[in-house]
């Protein structure tokens, strides 16, 4: 049986979002800091950290937020970017003010763009978000696509083909799914992620996509009760299924 990792408590807390080191130090003299039904006296005392760790510790009445690796979904709504840089509302923003100092940072597993919607993951566990995005994974994601004009029929074989180009490519796609919903809506399953990939590949067949929204990526669904600008944390079991075709 593996040996649970120690970590000082006030380091553990400033990692965690909860303040500097000082202030921390200043919650704990507080009595606001309590582990399994005790106040904490000493900051620098150290602690098991683990997944259970929220049921065990408080933070002025409220459970710890979870310890890295955290794992989390989100219902990313239109008009927020994924990327730190980028000019905008971003999605970091929609997280609980200290989730974004905490450390290691989160960051989004791939990206979805301002004008697409649904299901993104983030996390602070890099090798976790690598293996995720990796090519050699070649990890499923669904899309429900509301396009510009109806679908002429000719659209499934193309892209199951595996040989569509997209423009300023030199590659093919891999093969891809698409289910017809009624006749300017469809549900595309990609293995890739290349560049703005489902709003070119319905380009290259004539087609304009108005409106894109990711259901699903592996074996996780966006949950219908999800709403957007919501995020829900994910179990290490259930963040797995990522790598289930579902």
């Amino acid at each position: 049986m593996s040996k649970a990792l120690m970590a000082r408590l006030d380091r553990l807390l400033a990692n965690l979002g909860y303040g500097s080191r000082k202030e921390v130090q200043a919650l704990v003299a507080a009595g606001k800091v309590v582990l399994d039904g005790k106040p904490l006296k000493d900051s620098g005392v150290r602690i098991a950290v683990d997944a259970a760790l929220p049921e065990r510790m408080t933070i002025r009445g409220v459970p710890v937020d979870p310890p890295a690796p955290l794992v989390l979904m989100m219902h990313k709504p239109l008009g927020v970017v994924c990327s730190h840089k980028e000019d905008g509302e971003k999605i970091y923003d929609l997280l609980p003010r200290r989730w974004r100092l905490r450390d290691p940072a989160l960051s989004t597993v791939g990206r979805l763009d301002k004008d697409t919607s649904g299901l993104i993951l983030i996390t602070d566990d890099g090798d976790f978000l690598h293996r995720v995005i990796s090519p050699k994974r070649h990890v499923p994601k669904t899309y429900l696509a509301k396009l510009d004009r109806p679908l002429d029929g000719s659209e499934a074989e193309t892209f199951a083909a595996g040989t569509l180009m997209l423009e300023g490519e030199e590659k093919p796609l891999l093969p891809a799914k698409l289910e017809v919903v009624d006749q300017i809506t469809a549900r595309l399953t990609i293995t890739e992620g290349r560049y703005h990939q489902v709003r070119r590949m319905f380009a290259a067949v004539g087609n304009h996509v108005v409106d894109l929204h990711r259901e699903r990526i592996g074996g996780i669904v966006l949950p219908e009760d999800l709403a957007p600008g919501q995020h829900r944390i994910l179990p290490a079991a259930e963040a797995e299924t990522v790598f289930a075709d579902g």
